[in-house]
């Protein structure tokens, strides 16, 4: 039985069959570029990601056959978007890669209406040290996700600059991750307990869970790492979502003393990654963001080899790489750490002020943020079994546009 067509150009074809038979797949070369018909018992379609070839048509065919499709190579993830389909891979990969691609980004197993909305995510939000604005992306991330109708809890386990408290305006008095923690220990963390220990933050969204941070970096020894797995662990259950903002260091220089049994300054972020569910790897679009991210991947991947990392490159703007910042970016982390799969977010330096200035999210002060949008596009990419968008519901919109659909439903009223 067929399992893989391989429909594109040769000699590339005939080598990849070769290569993927090797890896226990049954697989054949199709007659064309669009093999449609498909053959008998297809089950996967390897296609260029070419706008040539992922027309309305065959995606339509493929969808009534049951076949799902592939993309290989390829630099416009526009049409992959159109479709719904999932990044594509590089031109040249190899056997091995394309049956990894399709064991972890297989489709999931029919589940009945509604069942997603149950699932429970630890998204873990991490950047090296330089402060690439993680912080800044976990929060508007926790809001997009609850105003696409998930239970949200925004958690602050920084334990060299924790600073979610700071940007929220919700002062350093509230009890928060530390506190949390104890509990935890104490086998006393619970919903309800959970529930009384976070500070709810109104947002455009809806409302916001938080546990701050430690109010003083010296705290750092409260967030050891079995409190803080038993604290996520029970956060997990509370919470449909739940995003985590680390401190950008983990290594493991504390660790060479005598003392092998104390506690460990970095331990806390080490926990969350090795926890996560998936991880957002923020670097700063500038040449000193771009070179720490890079010396610092590999051994993310080591702490996090469960989590599905995406990564995201901030503040990218033309100043510090030239004309074509993206297209560097791209080279670099593609030729020194093997990332192919990257998203860009603008610098939008007047809504990050205003969001300072008021001590709100992004969304809030500045809903038609290039900065905000970005972001909200990033979260159905990287976070997609969260529901979707509220209906009859003018929450995340502009002051003047609520105004308006009031107005328009008054004469129906």
């Amino acid at each position: 039985m067929t399992s893989v067509v391989v429909a594109i150009p040769e000699p590339r074809a005939s080598e990849l069959v070769a290569e993927l038979e090797l890896e226990g797949i049954a697989a054949v070369v199709a007659a064309s570029d669009a093999p449609l018909p498909f053959p008998a018992g297809c089950r996967v379609v390897l296609v260029p990601a070419a706008r040539e070839v992922l027309t309305p048509h065959f995606v339509a065919a493929c969808d009534r056959a049951g076949v799902r499709i592939l993309p290989l190579g390829g630099r416009d993830s526009r049409v992959l978007s159109r479709y719904g389909l999932a990044a594509a891979l590089p031109s040249t990969a190899s056997g091995w890669e394309v049956v990894g691609a399709l064991e972890t980004d297989a489709p999931p197993v029919a589940s009945p209406p509604g069942a997603a909305a149950t699932s429970h995510r630890l998204t873990v939000v991490w950047g090296p040290q330089g402060a690439p604005g993680r912080t800044t992306i976990a929060i508007q991330l926790a809001v997009e996700m609850t105003r696409r109708g998930r239970r949200t809890a925004l958690i602050d386990a920084d334990t060299v600059a924790p600073s979610i408290a700071l940007l929220l305006g919700l002062g350093d008095e509230s009890p928060g991750i530390a506190a949390a923690c104890r509990r935890a220990e104490a086998g006393a963390l619970d919903d309800a307990e959970l529930t009384r220990l976070a500070t709810s933050l109104p947002a455009s969204g809806g409302a916001v869970d938080v546990l701050s941070g430690i109010s003083r970096p010296a705290r750092w020894a409260e967030l050891t790492s079995s409190r803080l797995r038993t604290a996520l662990t029970a956060s997990r259950a509370w919470a449909e979502e739940s995003i985590v903002d680390v401190s950008g260091a983990f290594d493991a220089d504390d660790e060479a003393t005598f003392d092998v049994t104390g506690p460990r300054r970095h331990a806390a972020t080490a926990a969350a990654l090795d926890e996560a569910d998936v991880v957002i790897a923020v670097a700063a679009g500038d040449p000193l963001g771009i070179s720490r991210f890079v010396r610092d991947h590999a051994e993310l991947r080591r702490l996090a080899p469960r989590a599905r990392i995406h990564v995201v490159v901030n503040r990218v703007r033309p100043g510090p790489l030239g004309i074509d910042a993206r297209g560097q970016i791209r080279t670099t982390l593609d030729r020194f750490a093997g990332i192919t799969d990257v998203t860009f977010l603008p610098f939008d330096q007047r809504a990050a002020d205003a969001a300072l200035l008021h001590a709100r999210p992004i969304a809030d002060v500045a809903p038609r943020s290039a900065l905000a949008a970005a972001v909200r596009r990033l979260a159905v990419e990287v976070l997609p079994l969260a529901g979707p968008l509220t209906d009859d519901s003018s929450r995340g919109s502009s002051r003047v546009a609520r105004r308006l659909l009031r107005g328009r439903a008054a004469p129906g009223e």
